[in-house]
């Protein structure tokens, strides 16, 4: 049996590692060197680098991995175990200097979550957790919200960047949370939006059109902190299905009933 706990404080290391190099370059990068990998969808040697930094020392903490990367640093598949990584969420708000970006680290084995790791890099929060570990931030323990209510819930959203295909079903839950919830916010990070639901900061999160990298980190998070993720569907297909839902338990029926009556499923 996998020490989790051990594996997932080495993860921590080596995520440093990466967010050190992040935020150093972060005072002195150019946006010249930007490269579009579509309209809405950039990238540049500092998430290439990070990528990099991760994947080298993952290999040492469990050789025998493979990898899902966002920047393709390298193509290595395993069925049994995986590492998921995003060296750069946010990649916009990097750009632009706008303080929310995390390195988001997840490890799968045999499809299931296994450890996630969310690192805000501005704030130097390290969010983690491991299966059956609970949910940490920075030593110390953390939970949802007690939110009881969707009417007092503070939830986040992302806005559709590449697939516009379900945005009149988006702007419906759009609608009915901007008229009826305490608020909604857009971060520019699904792996924030992930950790601030896990430590309550935030009561939920929706958001369609999403990679298994943008919310591997953050999704055992809510769950280790007591929480619900789920797909559109109140399914689980929600690291690789491209739609996510995350909140406390008392308010999830509710959001679910917004999401459901506003989304036609998938399997429609």
């Amino acid at each position: 049996m996998r020490d989790l706990e051990q594996i997932t404080i080495k993860t921590c290391e080596a995520v440093a590692k990466a967010a050190q190099f992040i935020q150093q370059e972060s005072k002195r990068f150019d946006k010249s060197v930007v490269e579009y990998k579509g309209l809405h969808d950039l990238v540049s040697y500092v998430d290439k680098t990070a990528e990099e930094i991760l994947v080298n020392e993952f290999r040492n903490i469990l050789p025998s991995a493979g990898f899902i990367t966002e920047e393709l640093t390298v193509s290595k598949s395993n069925n049994e175990l995986q590492w998921i990584i995003d060296p750069l969420d946010g990649t916009t708000n990097f750009i632009h200097g706008l303080p929310c970006y995390c390195v988001s680290i997840g490890l799968m084995e045999n499809n299931q979550l296994q450890l996630g790791i969310v690192h805000e890099i501005n704030f130097n929060e390290t969010f983690y957790c491991w299966k059956n570990g609970g949910a940490w931030l920075n030593g110390k323990r953390i939970s949802v919200s007690s939110t009881n209510k969707l009417q007092h819930a503070l939830l986040a959203t992302g806005f559709p960047y590449t697939n516009y295909s379900r945005m009149e079903e988006y702007m419906k839950v759009f609608d009915f949370c901007m008229r009826n919830t305490r608020g909604l916010r857009r971060l520019g990070s699904a792996a924030a939006d992930l950790a601030y639901t896990a430590c309550g900061r935030l009561d939920g999160f929706f958001e369609y059109g999403l990679n298994a990298w943008d919310v591997a980190g953050g999704a055992l998070l809510v769950e280790e902190a007591g929480g619900v993720v789920a797909d559109f569907s109140g399914e689980r297909d929600f690291i690789f299905g491209q739609e996510i839902v995350a909140c406390n338990k008392a308010v999830f029926d509710e959001f679910m009933e917004v999401i459901y009556a506003s989304f036609k499923s998938k399997n429609d």
